[in-house]
Protein backbone atom coordinates (compact mmCIF):
# COMPACT_ATOMS: atom_id res chain seq x y z
CA UNK A 1 0.00 0.00 0.00
CA UNK A 2 0.61 3.61 -0.12
CA UNK A 3 1.68 5.47 2.54
CA UNK A 4 1.16 9.08 3.98
CA UNK A 5 2.91 11.18 6.49
CA UNK A 6 1.34 12.59 8.94
CA UNK A 7 2.10 15.17 11.56
CA UNK A 8 -0.24 15.09 14.42
CA UNK A 9 0.38 18.78 15.79
CA UNK A 10 -1.97 17.94 19.05
CA UNK A 11 -3.24 14.94 21.01
CA UNK A 12 -6.89 17.06 20.41
CA UNK A 13 -6.64 16.54 16.57
CA UNK A 14 -5.89 12.96 15.50
CA UNK A 15 -7.08 11.56 12.07
CA UNK A 16 -10.40 9.70 13.64
CA UNK A 17 -12.53 9.07 10.68
CA UNK A 18 -10.34 11.14 8.06
CA UNK A 19 -7.88 7.82 8.95
CA UNK A 20 -10.57 5.13 8.02
CA UNK A 21 -11.23 6.84 4.87
CA UNK A 22 -7.62 6.97 4.17
CA UNK A 23 -7.02 3.42 4.75
CA UNK A 24 -10.30 2.76 3.12
CA UNK A 25 -8.69 4.15 -0.42
CA UNK A 26 -6.06 2.23 0.20
CA UNK A 27 -3.19 4.96 2.01
CA UNK A 28 -1.53 4.14 4.54
CA UNK A 29 -0.70 6.48 7.59
CA UNK A 30 2.76 6.93 8.87
CA UNK A 31 1.78 9.60 12.17
CA UNK A 32 4.41 11.21 14.25
CA UNK A 33 3.63 13.40 16.96
CA UNK A 34 6.42 16.13 17.88
CA UNK A 35 4.43 17.05 20.61
CA UNK A 36 5.87 13.91 21.97
CA UNK A 37 9.28 14.56 20.66
CA UNK A 38 9.12 12.75 17.62
CA UNK A 39 11.37 13.98 15.68
CA UNK A 40 10.62 15.19 11.68
CA UNK A 41 12.30 14.14 8.54
CA UNK A 42 14.54 16.82 6.55
CA UNK A 43 12.43 15.57 3.01
CA UNK A 44 9.47 13.34 2.28
CA UNK A 45 11.16 10.85 0.27
CA UNK A 46 9.64 7.22 0.76
CA UNK A 47 6.26 8.77 1.01
CA UNK A 48 3.31 8.44 -1.13
CA UNK A 49 1.31 11.67 0.21
CA UNK A 50 1.59 14.21 3.24
CA UNK A 51 -1.10 15.12 5.50
CA UNK A 52 -0.75 17.74 8.05
CA UNK A 53 -3.51 18.00 11.21
CA UNK A 54 -5.28 20.88 12.85
CA UNK A 55 -4.01 21.98 16.73
CA UNK A 56 -4.36 24.75 19.22
CA UNK A 57 -1.32 26.13 17.98
CA UNK A 58 -1.21 29.74 15.94
CA UNK A 59 0.76 29.30 12.80
CA UNK A 60 2.75 32.29 12.91
CA UNK A 61 5.39 33.07 15.78
CA UNK A 62 4.48 35.92 18.60
CA UNK A 63 5.68 39.38 18.68
CA UNK A 64 9.08 37.81 20.14
CA UNK A 65 9.48 35.11 17.63
CA UNK A 66 8.78 32.51 19.52
CA UNK A 67 6.86 29.67 17.82
CA UNK A 68 4.01 27.66 19.79
CA UNK A 69 5.66 24.25 18.90
CA UNK A 70 9.17 24.04 17.47
CA UNK A 71 8.43 21.60 15.20
CA UNK A 72 5.86 23.95 13.31
CA UNK A 73 8.88 26.10 10.89
CA UNK A 74 10.30 21.83 10.23
CA UNK A 75 6.39 21.58 9.25
CA UNK A 76 6.58 24.85 7.22
CA UNK A 77 9.79 23.74 5.51
CA UNK A 78 8.43 19.93 4.41
CA UNK A 79 4.91 21.46 2.78
CA UNK A 80 7.44 23.75 0.74
CA UNK A 81 8.90 20.76 -0.23
CA UNK A 82 6.06 18.93 -1.18
CA UNK A 83 4.39 21.93 -3.31
CA UNK A 84 7.45 21.92 -5.15
CA UNK A 85 8.11 17.91 -5.77
CA UNK A 86 4.13 17.33 -6.60
CA UNK A 87 3.65 15.25 -3.57
CA UNK A 88 0.04 15.24 -3.03
CA UNK A 89 -0.54 17.36 0.31
CA UNK A 90 -3.58 17.94 2.38
CA UNK A 91 -3.57 20.37 5.55
CA UNK A 92 -6.66 20.45 7.89
CA UNK A 93 -6.93 23.66 9.73
CA UNK A 94 -3.82 25.07 11.46
CA UNK A 95 -2.46 22.61 8.58
CA UNK A 96 -4.29 24.73 5.98
CA UNK A 97 -3.16 27.77 7.66
CA UNK A 98 0.51 26.68 7.70
CA UNK A 99 0.59 25.69 4.17
CA UNK A 100 -0.41 29.92 3.50
CA UNK A 101 2.17 31.04 5.58
CA UNK A 102 4.98 28.44 4.29
CA UNK A 103 4.25 30.65 1.03
CA UNK A 104 3.91 33.87 1.80
CA UNK A 105 0.19 34.01 2.86
CA UNK A 106 -0.96 35.14 5.62
CA UNK A 107 -2.52 34.23 8.83
CA UNK A 108 -4.25 36.27 11.68
CA UNK A 109 -6.82 36.43 14.57
CA UNK A 110 -9.73 36.44 12.68
CA UNK A 111 -11.41 40.25 13.20
CA UNK A 112 -15.30 38.04 12.73
CA UNK A 113 -14.40 36.26 16.08
CA UNK A 114 -14.07 32.15 16.65
CA UNK A 115 -15.83 29.90 13.94
CA UNK A 116 -17.18 27.32 15.62
CA UNK A 117 -19.56 24.05 14.76
CA UNK A 118 -21.66 23.23 11.38
CA UNK A 119 -21.09 25.32 8.89
CA UNK A 120 -21.72 25.55 5.04
CA UNK A 121 -19.03 27.15 2.82
CA UNK A 122 -19.63 27.70 -0.60
CA UNK A 123 -17.77 26.40 -3.80
CA UNK A 124 -15.89 29.11 -6.08
CA UNK A 125 -16.23 28.51 -10.49
CA UNK A 126 -12.57 26.99 -10.04
CA UNK A 127 -13.98 24.21 -8.03
CA UNK A 128 -15.36 22.46 -11.10
CA UNK A 129 -11.81 21.82 -12.56
CA UNK A 130 -10.48 20.65 -9.62
CA UNK A 131 -9.84 17.00 -9.43
CA UNK A 132 -10.79 16.44 -5.62
CA UNK A 133 -13.01 18.99 -5.40
CA UNK A 134 -15.44 18.82 -8.65
CA UNK A 135 -17.36 16.10 -6.93
CA UNK A 136 -18.36 17.96 -3.88
CA UNK A 137 -21.55 19.56 -3.39
CA UNK A 138 -22.18 23.28 -4.40
CA UNK A 139 -22.75 24.41 -0.61
CA UNK A 140 -21.15 21.26 1.06
CA UNK A 141 -22.05 20.77 4.99
CA UNK A 142 -18.34 21.35 7.01
CA UNK A 143 -17.21 21.67 10.89
CA UNK A 144 -15.33 24.75 11.91
CA UNK A 145 -13.60 24.94 15.14
CA UNK A 146 -11.32 28.23 14.64
CA UNK A 147 -9.98 31.31 15.71
CA UNK A 148 -7.68 32.27 12.87
CA UNK A 149 -7.70 32.58 9.70
CA UNK A 150 -6.08 32.94 6.51
CA UNK A 151 -6.64 36.47 5.78
CA UNK A 152 -4.09 36.20 2.48
CA UNK A 153 -3.55 33.11 -0.06
CA UNK A 154 -0.44 32.46 -1.57
CA UNK A 155 0.60 33.87 -4.72
CA UNK A 156 -0.82 31.88 -7.39
CA UNK A 157 -3.41 29.63 -5.01
CA UNK A 158 -6.68 28.52 -6.30
CA UNK A 159 -9.81 29.07 -4.07
CA UNK A 160 -11.99 26.49 -3.97
CA UNK A 161 -14.63 27.88 -1.39
CA UNK A 162 -15.41 30.53 0.68
CA UNK A 163 -17.77 31.86 2.95
CA UNK A 164 -19.51 35.12 4.04
CA UNK A 165 -16.67 36.00 7.33
CA UNK A 166 -14.35 33.40 6.26
CA UNK A 167 -13.58 34.10 2.71
CA UNK A 168 -10.40 31.36 2.19
CA UNK A 169 -12.24 28.26 3.16
CA UNK A 170 -10.24 26.07 0.61
CA UNK A 171 -7.75 26.20 -1.85
CA UNK A 172 -5.34 24.59 -3.91
CA UNK A 173 -1.38 25.39 -4.32
CA UNK A 174 0.40 24.02 -7.02
CA UNK A 175 -0.69 20.82 -8.42
CA UNK A 176 -1.35 18.74 -5.61
CA UNK A 177 -2.11 20.41 -1.69
CA UNK A 178 -4.98 21.55 -0.68
CA UNK A 179 -5.82 23.38 2.49
CA UNK A 180 -9.22 22.97 4.32
CA UNK A 181 -9.79 25.81 6.81
CA UNK A 182 -12.41 23.43 8.23
CA UNK A 183 -12.44 19.96 9.84
CA UNK A 184 -13.73 16.47 8.10
CA UNK A 185 -11.68 14.07 10.58
CA UNK A 186 -14.14 14.79 13.01
CA UNK A 187 -16.41 12.42 15.21
CA UNK A 188 -18.32 13.22 18.13
CA UNK A 189 -16.71 12.25 21.05
CA UNK A 190 -13.61 14.55 19.06
CA UNK A 191 -16.23 17.25 19.44
CA UNK A 192 -17.32 16.71 23.06
CA UNK A 193 -13.48 16.73 24.28
CA UNK A 194 -13.36 20.32 22.20
CA UNK A 195 -16.42 21.70 23.80
CA UNK A 196 -15.39 20.62 27.34
CA UNK A 197 -14.64 23.80 29.10
CA UNK A 198 -14.30 25.75 25.79
CA UNK A 199 -13.73 29.55 26.50
CA UNK A 200 -14.67 30.12 22.69
CA UNK A 201 -18.07 28.73 22.95
CA UNK A 202 -18.65 31.48 25.94
CA UNK A 203 -17.65 34.24 23.96
CA UNK A 204 -20.06 33.27 21.29
CA UNK A 205 -22.53 32.68 24.05
CA UNK A 206 -23.34 29.13 22.99
CA UNK A 207 -23.56 25.90 25.36
CA UNK A 208 -21.48 22.73 25.23
CA UNK A 209 -24.44 20.88 24.79
CA UNK A 210 -25.89 22.41 21.85
CA UNK A 211 -22.94 22.76 20.32
CA UNK A 212 -22.14 18.74 20.91
CA UNK A 213 -25.24 18.05 19.43
CA UNK A 214 -25.62 20.50 16.54
CA UNK A 215 -22.32 19.16 15.20
CA UNK A 216 -23.46 15.05 15.65
CA UNK A 217 -26.80 15.84 13.78
CA UNK A 218 -24.57 16.67 10.50
CA UNK A 219 -21.93 14.13 11.17
CA UNK A 220 -23.75 11.24 8.34
CA UNK A 221 -24.07 14.40 5.97
CA UNK A 222 -20.30 15.55 6.38
CA UNK A 223 -19.45 11.67 5.30
CA UNK A 224 -21.91 11.69 2.26
CA UNK A 225 -19.33 14.52 1.39
CA UNK A 226 -15.77 14.00 2.50
CA UNK A 227 -15.38 10.09 2.55
CA UNK A 228 -15.27 10.26 -1.20
CA UNK A 229 -12.93 12.98 -1.03
CA UNK A 230 -10.56 11.45 1.29
CA UNK A 231 -11.12 8.45 -1.46
CA UNK A 232 -10.11 10.66 -4.33
CA UNK A 233 -6.97 11.90 -2.12
CA UNK A 234 -6.07 8.40 -1.73
CA UNK A 235 -6.38 7.63 -5.00
CA UNK A 236 -4.18 10.65 -5.88
CA UNK A 237 -1.83 9.67 -3.66
CA UNK A 238 -1.02 5.82 -5.60
CA UNK A 239 -1.25 7.67 -9.25
CA UNK A 240 -4.26 6.41 -9.72
CA UNK A 241 -5.48 10.27 -10.87
CA UNK A 242 -4.07 11.70 -14.01
CA UNK A 243 -2.89 15.55 -13.10
CA UNK A 244 -2.40 17.98 -16.31
CA UNK A 245 0.78 19.81 -15.35
CA UNK A 246 0.93 23.71 -14.91
CA UNK A 247 3.91 25.85 -14.22
CA UNK A 248 3.37 27.60 -11.16
CA UNK A 249 5.84 30.64 -9.68
CA UNK A 250 5.91 29.83 -5.78
CA UNK A 251 7.43 32.17 -3.29
CA UNK A 252 9.62 30.65 -0.09
CA UNK A 253 9.14 32.84 3.51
Amino acid sequence: MATALVIENDPTDDLRRLGEWLTEGGLEQHVLRPYEDDQLPDDLSGYDAFVVMGGEQNAYPDDDGVWDGWWLPKVEGLLRKAVRTNLPTLGICLGAQLLATAHAGAVERSASGPEIGPALVAKRDAAEHDPLFRWVPIAPDVLQWHQDEITELPRGAVLLAASTYYPNQAFRLGERAWGLQFHIECDAEMIASWAAGSTELAELGLSEEAVVGACASVLPDLEDVWQPFAIRFAALAQGELDLPRTTLPLLGR
